[in-house]
C-alpha cells in the first residue's frame, strides 16, 4: 500500500499573521510554494513577496519557493476580474496547467521528507486555482489528501444538520481529515 500524500493549500487574505503562522505550525508544513502570479501586491502587509519569504526562513525556519509554473497568466487573470466567469476561468487554468505539463514537478513536491502548502491569495479555495493545481496533482496521484487550511466558518448554533452537505468542506489539520474520512 502507498504511503498517504498530502497537498496543503493556504489563502493569505483575510488572516491576520497569527492566523497564518498557527495554520502553519499547527500541521507542520515544511515548505510554502507560492504559486500568486504578483507576490507584492497583497491585501495582507505580512504576506508581500520578500516579506513573507524572510517570515517563513527565518523566523518559521520553512522553505519557500515562487513557483511560476502553477500560477495563471495575466491574461487569464485579468480576463477572470473582468467577467467573474469561474467556470470559464477554471477550463482555461487546467487547459494552461495541462500544456505546461506541471506533473514535472510532483516528485519533488512530494518529497518525503517535506510536507508542503501551496499559498495564494484567496481565503477560501473554492474559486481559487491552488485548489485546481492541487486537484490535477490528485488526479496523477490518487493517493494524495488535499486539504485546504482555512478559518473555519462559523456556523449558527441553531444548524444541527451538515451545513456542509453537498459542498466542499472546510479542513484545517490533518487531525480533522483523518476525523472526517478515516
Amino acid at each position: 500500500m502507498d504511503k498517504e500524500k498530502y497537498i496543503f493549500t493556504i489563502g493569505c487574505n483575510e488572516k491576520s499573521l497569527k492566523e497564518f503562522v498557527n495554520l502553519l505550525s499547527e500541521n507542520n508544513i515544511t515548505k510554502v510554494i507560492d504559486i500568486r502570479l504578483k507576490t507584492s501586491s497583497q491585501l495582507s502587509g505580512f504576506a508581500k513577496g520578500e516579506d513573507l519569504k524572510y517570515i517563513l526562513e527565518e523566523f518559521l525556519k520553512l522553505k519557500y519557493e515562487h513557483q511560476l509554473l502553477l500560477c495563471p497568466t495575466e491574461e487569464i487573470l485579468e480576463k477572470y476580474k473582468k467577467d467573474k466567469n469561474w467556470d470559464a476561468y477554471e477550463l482555461v487554468f487546467n487547459d494552461l496547467i495541462s500544456q505546461r505539463h506541471i506533473e514535472i514537478l510532483l516528485p519533488s513536491i512530494l518529497k518525503s521528507n517535506e510536507k508542503i502548502c501551496l499559498l495564494c491569495s484567496e481565503n477560501y479555495a473554492g474559486k481559487c486555482h491552488r485548489r485546481l493545481v492541487a486537484e490535477y496533482f490528485k488526479k496523477i496521484d490518487n493517493n494524495i489528501k488535499i486539504i485546504h487550511l482555512e478559518k473555519q466558518i462559523p456556523s449558527p448554533k441553531s444548524h444541527k444538520k451538515d451545513s456542509t452537505k453537498g459542498k466542499q468542506r472546510q479542513i484545517s489539520s490533518v487531525n480533522e481529515y483523518t476525523k472526517i474520512y478515516g
